[in-house]
Order: structure tokens, then sequence, then C-alpha cells
């Protein structure tokens, strides 16, 4: 018996197909790390430092391993005897010189010092939850205190040294441009604005913090770890390659249901070691869940940049170069992809939509005793978004010109494709002046006067703000990664595989938390191959079903992952046009394929896709002299390019000076992904992202006290996150440019709406309270202390 050979309509590429997957999520049929338990578990709890910066003198667990249901409790030290390695970093980054940068050891537990609050210091696993935490409490840490540096602006001259290897607690410093070229362009420049940023630290916050549990089989001596990933087969090569050792072969690492990750659940934590290492001392399945306030003490940071900006440009307001030097906060160890952020993943995004002709960064990145930054949601690519956008709003308020027509009249045209940057990319397609002008007709910009005048009568301040960005997609290539300084390849992996009944499994390297990928994946296969959607099984996060993948982030999944599935496909209809050939005797050179159909050119000889993996599993007619039975194909993809999202959104806000309180009252956003799949998932994209970007603008910041190095916002009673009150509804429209290097013309829509929100929503900021720069996020507080300093009337402008 096979299934149909035809999908249904309007459910391939481009249909506003419902998830699949929302069924079981909404029914509360997920299963997350969590839902998970073992037969014979113990439960891990993890002993962190309450202090900033510390040297250990001593450990007593005595008493901690007397208390009741106690296991085993795991130090440092038992940790580096057993030769357990570090946590390693996955990019390596020069100097200007050309020395490699600064990488400390970060083994998965503190053995001399504690560099940040929350560092690991100690594991007490027991036979409940409550029995680990109660013994925790009885382990004695002699610690003797040292000063602490939290300042990014200040840790090359605060005097303390998180690590020895670095004195002065420089990680690396980094160059990108034409230097040269730079300062001549400033020499002959009309004007210079100069603008001092601080992109503002972030706390993910996921909806489901991180879990792991370790098992080790003593019998075949093999292990499992399920842990909260957005890609197992790279936490799986980390696990074997640098911080245990195990031979892969024997390794396997499943991430089920994952409840957000943002970038923070990209990297190889301690935890996930110390549930591996734990599970196989005891022959027993090991787990551990963070709560929330240990999330905000132990998952990775993101953004925390210090900028000083300066833009050239002659009498016309035409770009002439850009001089940019950043220090980046890298926190107290080097996370998993620290080192990309702000470098490859930021300076060469400088460029943004405009044809600056010279371009220049210094990036210098510091240690301090923070927990560790790395990727959040665009990773790079915002904090070089918002220091381009504010600064171009900076020079239109300076020559007092329009702000959308010194966009306009710097931007990049489509007849300049492929159009290579001064800092080292190529994009291959765009119309950004067709984006604004579809934003500005969204929004009504003509109307703008009047509705501030109109806002002014309230008593109100009324402000529009413009945010036209682009960003990296698909990291790539690899051999151009690796030249960068990237210790993996980044391309990704896809297998087709159709069963005998003519149902298909496609199984991706690339990993789905709450991208949607069992829903736009199968419509790709629907379309390409015939097969309807409910026929179609797409299987990720799971190290032994899969083939080797780089996982998610960077919105890679279908510009690489999808890519190489695609190559899969293409595969499997080539071998399935030699069995149609075969079947219906013919040459393989006259078969032709559509919607799940093969025939003779020119005849109404035809044979389906289900009765081709029929036959190619039940090879009774089938010709076996030139083909293997099975229909299942495997393929890699390794991209030529990045690709490049782009377009502008557009946020209008009123100010209410009494209180200081920022209301959005229009959002519009224009972007060009590409080919699109799915309308409604892009769509949902774009609000979660913009959500994040509006999040950094108005109410996210994560504060250290920078005398203790204490997390003074380690709870959501001070770290303030995004409500659906604090957002209006948002106005989106797609406009289509496909990409000109892959075959499916996608470019990625996960980051884009948090690219430029941040930098949307502070422009219109600064025009309602009509300065030049105040820095995120714009708490009521601070505006209306910027307010009173302005100690000016307000009235209709």
């Amino acid at each position: 018996m096979t299934v149909q050979d035809k999908p249904t309509k309007a459910t391939g590429i481009g249909a506003s197909v419902k998830r699949v997957e929302d069924r079981r999520f909404l029914t509360g049929k997920g299963r997350y790390t969590d839902d998970m338990n073992k037969p014979g578990q113990l439960y891990a709890y993890i002993l962190r430092s309450p202090h900033a910066h510390a040297r250990i003198l001593s450990i007593d667990t005595a008493d901690a391993e007397a208390a009741p249901g106690v296991e085993t409790i795991i130090t440092g030290q038992e940790i580096k005897d057993a030769g357990i390695g570090g946590l390693p970093c996955g990019w390596l980054i020069k100097n200007k010189d050309g020395s490699p940068m600064t990488e400390p050891a970060h083994l998965p537990l503190a053995v001399d010092k504690v560099r940040h609050v929350g560092d690991q210091v100690a594991v007490v696993v027991a036979d409940s939850l409550q029995a680990a935490k109660d013994a925790a409490e009885l382990i004695v840490v002699d610690y003797e205190e040292l000063p602490a540096v939290v300042s990014p602006a200040k840790a090359e001259s605060a005097g303390v040294a998180v690590h020895d290897e670095a004195p002065n607690n420089v990680c690396y410093d980094w160059e990108w441009g034409d230097k040269a070229a730079t300062e001549e362009a400033f020499a002959n420049a009309a004007h210079t604005v100069k603008l001092d940023l601080v992109n503002n630290r972030m706390v993910p916050n996921a909806m489901e913090p991180r879990a792991a549990i370790g098992e080790f089989d003593p019998g075949n001596e093999e292990y499992t770890l399920t842990t909260t990933s957005q890609n197992p087969q790279l936490i799986r090569l980390l696990l074997c390659g640098f911080t245990m050792g195990l031979p892969e072969h024997k390794v396997r690492v499943v991430a089920p249901d994952v409840g957000g990750g943002f970038g923070s659940k990209i990297f190889h934590y301690a935890e996930e070691v110390l549930v591996v290492f734990a599970a196989r001392k005891l022959a027993r399945p090991v787990k551990w869940t963070a709560e929330r306030s240990e999330s905000f003490m132990s998952d990775a940071h993101g953004r925390d940049h210090v900028t000083h900006a300066e833009l050239a440009l002659d009498d016309q307001g035409t770009f002439l170069g850009l001089r940019v030097n950043t220090i980046a906060n890298m926190g107290a160890f080097l996370s998993t992809f620290a080192s990309s952020i702000p470098t490859i993943l930021y300076a060469t995004l400088l460029s943004g939509q405009y044809k600056t002709p010279a371009i220049y960064a210094e990036v210098k990145a510091v240690f301090t005793n923070t927990v560790p930054v790395d990727a959040y949601r665009g990773a790079g690519r915002p904090e070089a978004c918002y220091l381009i956008e504010r600064i171009v709003d900076a020079a239109a308020r300076k020559l007092g010109m329009d702000r959308a027509e010194i966009r306009r009249r710097n931007f990049i045209t489509p007849e300049m494709m492929p159009y290579d940057t001064p800092v080292g990319l190529q994009y291959d397609s765009g119309d950004f002046a067709k984006n604004l002008s579809d934003a500005l007709e969204m929004i009504d910009y003509n109307g703008f006067p009047a509705r501030k005048e109109e806002a002014a009568k309230r008593g109100k301040r009324r402000g529009i703000g413009f945010a036209s960005y682009i960003e990296a997609c698909g990291i790539a290539p690899s051999n151009v990664a690796g030249a960068l300084g990237a210790r993996a390849g980044l391309y990704d992996s896809s297998e087709v595989r159709f069963h005998p009944t003519g149902s298909v499994s496609v199984m991706v390297g690339v990993h789905s938390h709450g991208q949607g990928h069992a829903t736009t994946f199968a419509q790709i296969v629907s379309e390409r191959l015939g097969v309807p959607m409910e026929n179609i099984e797409i299987v990720h996060g799971d190290s032994a079903r899969t083939p080797f993948g780089m996982g998610t982030y960077g919105s890679r999944s279908l510009a690489v992952g999808g890519m190489a599935m695609m190559k899969a496909i293409d595969k499997v209809i080539a071998k399935s046009k030699k069995i149609a050939a075969h079947l219906l005797e013919a040459s393989a050179d006259d078969i032709e394929f559509e919607n799940g159909v093969f025939t003779v050119a020119g005849t109404d000889k035809t044979v389906g896709i289900a009765e081709i993996a029929g036959a190619a599993y039940v090879p009774h007619n089938y010709p076996l002299e030139e083909l293997e039975p099975g229909l299942d194909e495997q393929a890699f993809y390794d991209p030529k390019n990045f690709t490049f999202p782009n377009g502008t959104q557009i946020c209008e806000v009123e100010v209410d000076p009494d209180t200081g309180t920022t209301k959005i009252v229009r959002f519009v956003a224009v972007d060009d992904f590409g080919r699109v799949i799915n309308p409604m998932i892009v769509e949902g994209q774009v609000h979660g992202g913009i959500v994040q970007g509006i999040g950094q603008a108005l109410l996210e910041n994560c504060v250290y006290d920078e005398e203790s190095g204490q997390l003074v916002t380690g709870s959501y009673m001070d770290y303030a996150m995004p409500r659906a009150d604090d957002v209006p509804p948002f106005e989106v429209k797609t406009n289509e440019v496909l990409c000109q290097t892959n075959a499916l013309g996608v470019k990625g829509c996960g980051e884009a709406g948090t690219i430029g929100g941040s930098a949307c929503v502070m422009n219109a900021v600064c025009d309602a309270l009509d300065v030049d720069h105040m820095d995120m996020p714009a708490t009521p507080e601070r505006v209306w202390r910027v307010l009173q300093s302005k100690q000016q009337p307000m009235a209709a402008e």
C-alpha cells in the first residue's frame, strides 16, 4: 500500500500553512529536558560563587558529604585531576600585530579563583533536588576576596587582573578596514559627526531555563547527554574533542523540544560536562535544571559595547568615511563564539546599506568579573546597525537634512549589485530605497508634522525614528570563515529518506527551537517531491539520528540547512528518474518530473514517486546492475556567501514629559528576506524580533555594582522584560528580492526585527526629546531627567 502521491494545494512554498508542531505544544504534550526523568535518576545542584572575584583558599565538604541522600560532591580539583579540559572558544581572533588572542582556561568548576558572581564552585549530587540543595548549604568555602572590575571602559586601567595571562584584561586588540583611506576621507570632509554610544548588556531569558541530563552505560561505555541546545552535534564535538576527550561514536547528544534560545543555548556550558562526569562516576543518570535566578548569573549575556564613532561627509551630505573604536566586554571567560561577535559579525557590517567608501574599525575585547558575553539575537549585527543608524540620524540633525533623504542619498542601489563593501562583504541583492519608500508610505510620513502638533496640544512630545538595516546571515563560506579564525566548518547537512510506502523522513543538522522547521521544511519537501505534508517527518536534535550539522543560529536554517536538504532532494530525484526510466522502458534523459509524477516526455506514460519508492525497496523490477536498492540520500552544503536580509523599520512614539513614559504608537517594518516560504511564520518571527529590539531600547538593562561586582538586576524584580502592553500592533510587509547565491533564493528572517528595532526606537525617542543622543534603555526616569536638563517649556513645533 502506498500513500497519496500528490500534495494538497496551498501547502507548498509561499503558503501560510499553520505550524504542524503547535498542537502538541498548545496541548501540553511538548517534551522538554526538564520533563524527562530517567530510571534511577539523581539530581545535581551547583554551588556558585557569591563573590565577583576571590581566591579559593579551601573547600570543606565533610558535613555535606554526610548529609542525607548525598551520593557525591565534586570540586574543581577532582575535575582537574580527572583530566577534564577547559570549555573551548570556537573562534580565534588575531591582534593587530598578528599575534593570537589571550585565551585563558575555563574549567567547568573553579579551582584557584572565582571570577564572577555565579561561577561554579562545586556540584552536589543527591537522590532529590532538595537534598542536594540542603547539602550545598553545608559546604564551607574559605574565600579571600579580591577587587573586581565590571565596566568594559575601565577594564584596562582598573589595576585588577581577571586572569594572570592578561594583566591589563585585554583579550585582543583587533582592527578591520582601511585606516589610511579612512584618515584621508576625514581630512577631506566638509562635515564630521561624533557620537559616543553604549550598547547595554542584555540577559537572554528564554522561556525555558537550561537543563541537562547525563547518562552512562558502563556495559557499553556509552554516554547520553540530553540538553537544551541549539546545536547538539556541535556540543558532542566539543564534549568529545575538548572537554572530556570521549570517543564520538560512544556519545549521543539529544536536544529535544527547546523553549527558545536567542543565541544563549548555542554554547557548550559547564553544566553539560558536569552531569556527564557525575553520571560516569556514579553509573546513574544525573539531572540538572537551572532556576531562573541561576540563569541570570550562568547563561551567557549579550551586547555590552562602549563605542566612539565618527562619520565624515561632504557638503552635500554624502558619506565619505566611518571611523569606529569599540570596547567589547567578554565577561570573565571566553564563551564558545564570544570572540567573533564584536569582530567578524560586527565590524564587517559597518557599511550598512550605504556606499561609504572608507571604513576603519578598532575593537578591543576585555575581560571583566561578569558573566561571559556571547551571541544574543542578532549577535553583532544589532550593535552595528545601532551605531550606523544613530550616527546617520545625528548627521541629518547636524546638517539640517531630512532623515529619509540623507539615507536615500547614500543608499547602495540595485544597479550596483553585487556590491563589495570596504569591510569585506559582497552584497548580492536588495532594493533598499524601495523598502524605505514603502515604509514611509505605510506610516504616512508626510502627515507626521500634523500628528506632532496635535500631540503637543495634548502635552505630549511626539517623535519618529528610522532604521534601515542589513545583516549577514547563513555564516559562510567555511574557507573564508576559517581564514578569519573559525575553528569549525560552517556547512550543514541533510538526509532525505523515502520509506517503502512512500512517506518521507528528512533528517537535518539544524535545530528548531521555535522557528517552525517542521512546517517550513516540510513545505519545501512537499512542493519539490510532490508528497503530502502529512506524510513528511522532519527529524532534528539527536546526534544518533541526524547527520553532522552545525545547528541553528544566525538565521542560517533555511539558507544553509535548507540548501543541504535541497541538494539531498535533487539526489533523490536524480536516482528516481533512473528507476522511472527502467519501469517505463525509456531513457533517463527523457524522464520529466513534476508534482510527484515522472513522465516520459511527449507521452502519457507516468509513474508516481511513491511507486518509485516501493520499487526501490522491493526491487523485483529494478535496474540492479546500475543502482543500489533504497531511496535514501544525504548531502552537505557549504554556502558560497552570506545572505543579506535587509529592510527599513519606522517607529513613532509619544513621550509624556511629566512622567518620562514613552509609548510606541506606530511601528512599521518592510523587510526583504528573499523568497518567503511561509508568510505567517515569517511575520511571527518579525514580531518577536521587534519586541526584543524594543526591550533593549526602552526596558532591559543588565547592571552590576561597580564596587562589589554583584549582579544588581538578578531577577524579574529588577530586570524589566517587555510585555504585551509595551508594544503596539505591528504593520509589516515583505519585498521579495531573491538571493542570488542559493537556489532557494532565501535570505533568513529570524533576527531581522531585532537588528533594526533598538536603533529605530531610540531614533524616535531622541527626535521626540529633541536631543542629539541618549543611551539605552530610555526608561521613564532617564527620559524625565533628560527633559529636566533641557529646562525649556515644551511647545508645538
